[in-house]
């Protein structure tokens, strides 16, 4: 009985106080949405466009907070056009998508940044709090912000999941049965804004990649559906937020890196004892399928033919 009550007194203690209420429902809903939104991203190799998005989004928030707007507005607006110029420059010119990625969002990045520093010289705000997130700081209207952003995402996803799913796994399929793949493609990356603009109070931009793709491939490692990776993603998501939220409280560590570690931690995890792709459960199959491994036998099995 000791025990559960010293359980029960670790887990209730921190919902005593408002701002852990606030970051906890933020966390958690941030989990649901960046596994969701994830496992399109994983699924379709965009890993890095989501990396481009989460970085192309700093200079909104600066915009935005120098005129007083809406610092969400002004990030979802930074991540569009930057998806835009992406697309513009790889399909305008001979530039592939993962360079114009690279020029976009770094150029985005340093605009932001350097923005950033310049309000400081007459405000006093943390650049950190930008990058690595400040979950424990977020009010009750960013918590209804965050709110809405998840029913809007969740909504359009469970509307459209069956022509996603198609468009996921064979776009030109899609294509040649008439359905509005560029549409698809500006959906996806609208979501993919909206989850990282949604996420951003609680990993920041320079973390929030970490939160769309590790749940989700972690996932991917133990099941082979799409609809169970968004399924076990979203458990895996939720359950690192609420572990890191409660880490952070209990031993003073930042919230957003925090989240990351756990998520991380159980990646780890899943590729050493996934069922069927583990590192430790299948070592033969892992060390046969590994194109480094391979080619290192070749050469010492040639080295031993020559000797």
């Amino acid at each position: 009985i000791t025990t559960i009550n010293l359980m029960l007194d670790t887990i209730l203690e921190p919902l005593q106080y408002a701002f852990m209420q606030r970051s906890l429902i933020v966390a958690i809903t941030v989990g649901v949405i960046c596994a969701v939104v994830g496992s399109y991203l994983m699924v379709q190799r965009l890993a890095l466009l989501g990396d481009a998005i989460s970085h192309s989004v700093l200079p909104g928030l600066a915009i935005a907070y120098i005129v007083g707007a809406n610092i969400f507005l002004g990030a979802f607006i930074a991540g569009i056009v930057s998806t835009l110029l992406i697309n513009l420059i790889s399909t305008r010119s001979n530039i592939k998508e993962d360079t114009a990625m690279g020029i976009v969002f770094s150029a985005f990045f340093a605009l932001g940044v350097t923005l950033i520093t310049v309000v400081q010289k007459d405000n006093k705000i943390d650049l950190n709090h930008f990058l690595f997130g400040n979950i424990l700081a977020v009010n009750g209207n960013e918590v209804r912000d965050t709110l809405i952003i998840a029913g809007i995402v969740l909504t359009v996803v469970s509307l459209l999941y069956k022509e996603l799913l198609f468009y996921t796994f064979d776009k030109l399929g899609a294509q040649a049965v008439g359905l509005p793949v560029g549409l698809l493609d500006l959906g996806l990356m609208v979501l993919i804004g909206l989850t990282i603009v949604a996420s951003l109070k609680a990993v920041g931009v320079v973390l929030v990649l970490s939160l769309l793709i590790t749940p989700a491939a972690s996932a991917y490692l133990l099941v082979n559906r799409l609809h169970l990776v968004m399924l076990l993603g979203t458990f895996i998501g939720v359950t690192s937020s609420i572990t890191g939220m409660y880490l952070s409280y209990y031993f003073n560590l930042p919230s957003g890196p925090a989240i990351v570690l756990v998520t991380s931690g159980i990646f780890v995890l899943a590729l050493l004892f996934s069922p069927s792709q583990g590192l430790l459960t299948n070592p033969s199959s892992s060390l046969g399928q590994s194109t480094l491994i391979k080619e290192m036998k070749s050469l010492l099995s040639d080295r031993k033919l020559k000797d």
